[in-house]
């Protein structure tokens, strides 16, 4: 069965909408990427209107901002803290917010690796 981001099959008070149509392509979802802390992996997915979009499935480095902003490419060590989910710390999970261990020092996740293919991170 199709994922989809169309409105849910059951109302707020718990009694259910009569369908009206079938799923839409438009309305096609996708699994989450859960992107993980290993050797650079990715993937190309066509998006709507024939636009592609680069999934990074794996990696192990990121685009660091220092604090004199400048960017640099820094290896990653571990994953310190996330505050999406408190078990991606264990799975080496990397998401917008993630609290990263780099040989600079530790650095935050500014963007959606999962969504964008690349890592980009703030020294705090």
């Amino acid at each position: 069965m199709a994922l989809t981001q169309n409105r849910p099959r059951r109302k707020v008070t718990g009694g259910r909408y009569i369908d009206f149509r079938k799923k839409r392509s438009y309305e096609l979802g996708r699994v989450p990427t859960f992107t993980k802390l290993s050797e650079k992996a990715s993937r190309i997915l066509r998006g709507r209107g024939g636009h592609q979009k680069i999934v990074l499935l794996q990696a192990d480095t990121a685009n660091v901002i220092g604090k004199d902003g400048k960017t640099f490419q820094a290896k990653i060590k571990t994953v310190a803290e996330n505050p999406a989910n408190r078990h991606f710390v264990r799975r080496n999970i990397l998401t917008k917010g993630t609290i990263i261990d780099t040989e600079k020092g530790k650095a935050r996740i500014t963007n959606r690796p999962g969504q964008e293919g690349a890592i980009n991170a703030v020294l705090i």
